[in-house]
């Protein structure tokens, strides 16, 4: 695990961080994730994800530099997990750390997420905290995996 992983609340000065992360070329290509202009990103995280009282959020630092996030939400009857992490924190434990961290917190079971089937790295990760695939589902032309945790 790496050191120095936390979890806080987000800032407002952190979405800038998180803007440059969902822009991340690889990131996009990893997610199949269209990523939002500025306007758009900013108003669906003021609004939609910071301005939900039903959603969990958390800022993920390292050593106190920003390196992601980390999100759980209602989607109709189901409650759903994601996270974006900056590509340099890649590979060292931090994303597994963070899930770890959030997962205490985000007490809701099951839990769901639904990865890129592409994005072995982050059904990986979502394996090692405990997730398990259920189905596969597409969103438009792309095949994503569905896990919950129970």
């Amino acid at each position: 695990m790496s050191e120095g992983v936390r979890l806080r609340a987000v800032e407002e000065s952190d979405l800038e961080a998180f803007l440059e992360h969902e822009h991340d070329p690889e990131t996009v290509r990893r997610s199949m994730f269209t990523p939002r202009e500025r306007e758009a990103f900013m108003r669906h995280w003021t609004t939609r994800v910071l301005g939900d009282p039903t959603n969990l959020v958390r800022a993920v630092t390292v050593d106190g530099e920003v390196a992601g996030n980390v999100v759980s939400w209602w989607e109709e009857e189901r409650r759903f997990i994601g996270y974006v992490l900056g590509r340099s924190f890649w590979g060292r434990g931090v994303g597994t750390e963070a899930l770890t961290l959030f997962l205490e917190l985000e007490k809701v079971r099951p839990l769901y997420a639904d990865p890129f089937s592409g994005n072995t790295a982050s059904v990986r990760l979502l394996e090692r905290c405990g997730f398990r695939q259920v189905e596969t589902v597409r969103y438009g032309e792309h095949e994503h995996v569905m896990l919950s945790l129970d």
